[in-house]
C-alpha cells in the first residue's frame, strides 16, 4: 500500500535535476527505452516538424490575412461582418487547440494526433477550394448586410470553416509538444537546446508565413481565390506527408491517463475534505510509494500556495486510497501549477486582441495608401509581410547574439526567463499600438487633404515591425513556459494555453468592436461610432488604437503582479535509467533506477518580474 510522504528516503527527497523530468505513467515509457539519443530525437527529428510548420503556416497565415477580403469582396460580408467572422474563426481555431492537446495527452500519441487533425484540415481546405471555384456556391450581393449567407451555401461555408478551425487547432495543440519531446530534459545538453528549438520553430513559422502572404496572396488576388485555396491545400498536404516520412526519427511519448481526471479528483476530494484540518507538518500528507505510484519518474514537492487544495491529500481514517478518496501530493501540486498559470494566460489576452486588430484593419488601411515600390504594386493583403520579415531577421540575431550575451550575465540557459521574455513583449505591444494611432492620424489627414496623394504603405512598418518583435518575445516565451512548467502528463494540454490566449484575444477583438461602436455612438456628438461604416477616412480608428494602448498599459501592471507572484516549479525526481544499447521494453521490465547524485543549479533573474526560477 501507500505510505506517508514523510517516510520517503532523505536521499530521494533531496535530489533535484536541471529542467523537467519525463513522466512515466502507467502507460508511459521513458524516451530512453524507445531509442538511443543518437538514433532518434534531437534537431534531426525536429527538422521534419520544422518543414511541416513552415508549409502549414505558409497556407494558414496566408488565409488568415486574406480571408477578410475574401469574405468582404467575394462573399459580400460588410466590413464589420467580415472582420467579426474572421476573428471568430481564428478564436475558434486557437481554442480548439485544447482538443488536440487533450487527445494527445490521453487517447493517442502526439504524432498520430497531428496526422489525424491534419487530415481534417486538408479536407476543410478542399471544401473551401470547391466553394471558391464555382459561382453557384457563393451568395449574391444583398446590400450592406452583415452576411448574405443562407441555405445550402451557408451550410457548406460554415462546415468548411468549422472543420478548418478544428483541424488547424488540433495540430497546434499537439505539434509544439511533439517537437519538444525530442529533447530529453534529463540530458543537460538537450535540455539547454529546448529554448533553441522553440526559437527555430517560430523562425520556420515566420519564413513560411512570409511566402504565404506574398506568393499565395498574389495567386489568390491575381489568379483567383480558388487557385489560392488550392495552393494552400497542396502545400499543407505536403507538410503532413513530410512529417509522416520522418516517423522513424521521432521519440514518441505514449499517451497516459486523462489529465482532466486528475484535476477533477483533486477538486472533488478537496471539497469533500473541506471541513478537515490540515496537519501542521506537510510531510504527513499522502504520497504513494515509488513502485505503486502512477508517476514513478517525477515527484513534485509540496508548496504553500493554495493550501485549500492540500485537503485532497489528507489521509482518510478508513485508509482505502483511491483517486476519489485521497490524492497524492504530486497530484495536488499538478493542479496548483495549472492554477498558478491562469493569471499569466489572462494577462496576455489583450496583446492578442491588439494583434487581431492590426491583422484585420491594417489591410483596409493599405487600400487607402500608396502601395507602389517603383512600378510594382504591393497587394494589400501582403502588408503583414512587414512584421514577418522583421521577425525572420531578428530571431537569428536573438539566438546567436542576445542569448549568449544575456547568458553570461544571468547564468540562465535561455538568457532570460520565460516570464521576463513575455514581459518585454507586452511592453513593446503598448509602444506599437501608440504608434499605430499616430500613423493613422497621419494617413487620415493626408487622405482627406488629397485622396490622390496618400502616404506610403511603409508607414505601417513602424507599428508592424515593433509588434512583430513583441510577438517574437511573447509567443516563444509562452510556449516554452507552459511546456517546461507543466506536469509531464499534461505537456500538450498546457502548451495549448498559449493558443487559448490567442483565442480569447480574437474573441475579445470582436466584442471590442461592437462595444466601442455601441458606446461611442451614444456619446459622440456626431452620433456615429468610432468604427462605423465602410469608409475608414470618416471614422476614428486612431482613437480605438489609443484606447487599446491605454488598456495594454494597465494590463502590463497586472502582468507584473502575476509574474512576481508566480513560483516556478521545483521537482524531486527519480533519475531515469540509462541504457547503453537501444532497445524496446515494457515499463515492468525496467531495472530499478540507480541512485546518483544530481546537481542543483540555481538561476535567479529579476530583470522584469522579480520572480525566481530554479532550473
Amino acid at each position: 500500500m501507500g505510505h506517508l510522504r514523510g517516510s520517503a528516503s532523505m536521499e530521494e527527497s533531496e535530489n533535484s535535476v536541471l529542467g523537467d523530468e519525463e513522466t512515466i505513467k502507467k502507460d508511459y515509457k521513458p524516451l530512453s527505452c524507445l531509442s538511443s539519443n543518437n538514433e532518434r530525437g534531437g534537431f534531426r527529428a525536429a527538422s521534419f516538424m520544422y518543414v511541416l510548420v513552415s508549409l502549414e503556416n505558409m497556407a494558414f497565415i496566408a488565409m488568415m490575412t486574406s480571408l477578410y477580403l475574401y469574405f468582404n469582396h467575394e462573399l459580400h460580408f460588410n466590413i464589420a461582418g467580415a472582420a467579426n467572422t474572421l476573428t471568430n474563426f481564428l478564436g475558434a481555431t486557437f481554442i480548439l487547440s485544447m482538443v488536440g492537446g487533450f487527445v494527445s495527452d490521453t487517447y493517442i500519441t502526439r504524432f498520430h494526433t497531428v496526422l489525424l487533425f491534419g487530415l481534417v484540415e486538408v479536407l476543410a481546405l478542399v471544401l473551401m477550394t470547391i466553394q471558391a471555384r464555382y459561382k453557384s456556391l457563393k451568395p449574391e450581393d444583398c446590400g450592406n448586410k452583415s452576411s448574405c449567407m443562407e441555405g445550402g451555401i451557408a451550410v457548406l461555408f460554415y462546415t468548411s470553416l468549422c472543420l478548418l478551425a478544428l483541424g488547424s487547432g488540433g495540430v497546434r495543440g499537439a505539434l509544439p509538444a511533439l517537437g519538444a519531446d525530442q529533447f530529453d530534459q534529463n540530458d543537460p545538453k538537450e535540455a539547454k537546446a529546448l529554448a533553441t528549438y522553440f526559437n527555430w520553430l517560430l523562425l520556420c513559422t515566420t519564413c513560411g508565413a512570409t511566402v504565404g502572404v506574398t506568393v499565395i496572396a498574389w495567386v489568390s488576388t491575381d489568379r483567383g481565390w480558388w487557385a489560392g485555396f488550392l495552393t494552400c491545400t497542396l502545400v499543407t498536404l505536403a507538410g503532413f506527408v513530410v512529417l509522416a516520412i520522418g516517423k522513424s526519427s521521432f521519440r514518441i511519448q505514449v499517451f497516459g491517463d486523462s489529465p482532466m481526471i486528475t484535476v477533477a479528483q483533486v477538486i472533488v476530494v478537496a471539497i469533500k475534505n473541506r471541513k478537515l484540518t490540515l496537519p501542521e507538518n506537510a510531510d504527513e500528507l499522502y504520497e504513494t510509494s515509488e513502485k505503486e505510484s502512477l508517476i514513478v519518474g517525477q515527484r513534485i514537492p509540496h508548496t504553500n500556495q493554495f493550501r485549500c487544495l492540500d485537503k485532497a491529500a489528507i489521509v482518510p481514517k478508513a485508509f482505502e486510497p483511491s483517486g476519489w478518496t485521497v490524492c497524492t501530493v504530486t497530484q495536488v501540486e499538478e493542479v496548483k501549477i495549472l492554477t498558478r498559470m491562469l493569471p499569466i494566460i489572462a494577462s496576455t489576452i489583450l496583446m492578442n486582441t491588439c494583434m487581431a486588430q492590426l491583422q484585420t484593419v491594417s489591410v483596409q488601411q493599405g487600400f487607402r495608401m500608396d502601395r507602389f515600390i517603383g512600378k510594382f504594386e504591393v497587394p494589400a493583403i501582403s502588408i503583414p509581410v512587414i512584421p514577418l520579415v522583421f521577425m525572420s531577421i531578428l530571431i537569428p540575431i536573438y539566438e546567436f547574439l542576445f542569448v549568449p550575451f544575456a547568458r553570461k550575465i544571468t547564468k540562465h540557459p535561455a538568457g532570460i526567463t520565460q516570464l521576463q521574455r513575455v514581459g518585454i513583449g507586452l511592453v513593446l505591444s503598448i509602444i506599437s499600438m501608440t504608434i499605430a494611432g499616430l500613423v493613422e492620424v497621419k494617413r487620415k489627414n493626408a487622405s482627406l487633404k488629397n485622396p490622390l496623394k496618400p502616404i506610403s504603405v511603409f508607414w505601417l512598418s513602424l507599428q508592424y515591425g515593433i509588434f512583430g518583435i513583441a510577438d517574437m518575445f511573447t509567443l516563444v516565451g509562452l510556449l516554452e513556459f507552459f511546456y517546461k512548467e507543466a506536469p509531464a502528463s499534461m505537456k500538450s494540454l498546457s502548451t495549448s494555453f498559449t493558443w487559448i490566449s490567442l483565442s480569447f484575444g480574437y474573441f475579445l477583438s470582436s466584442a471590442f468592436v461592437d462595444i466601442i461602436n455601441a458606446v461611442t455612438k451614444r456619446l459622440a456628438p456626431s452620433k456615429q461610432g468610432w468604427l462605423h461604416g465602410q469608409n475608414i477616412d470618416t471614422n476614428n480608428l486612431n482613437l480605438f488604437y489609443y484606447f487599446l494602448a491605454i488598456l495594454s498599459g494597465l494590463n502590463f501592471l497586472i502582468y507584473l503582479l502575476s509574474a512576481s507572484w508566480y513560483k516556478y516549479k521545483t521537482e524531486d525526481s527519480v533519475p531515469e535509467p540509462k541504457f547503453s544499447e537501444p532497445k524496446k521494453m515494457d515499463v515492468d521490465d525496467l531495472p530499478p533506477p540507480p541512485k546518483e547524485e544530481s546537481t542543483d543549479k540555481d538561476s535567479t533573474v529579476e530583470l522584469i518580474t522579480g520572480s525566481k526560477e530554479k532550473e
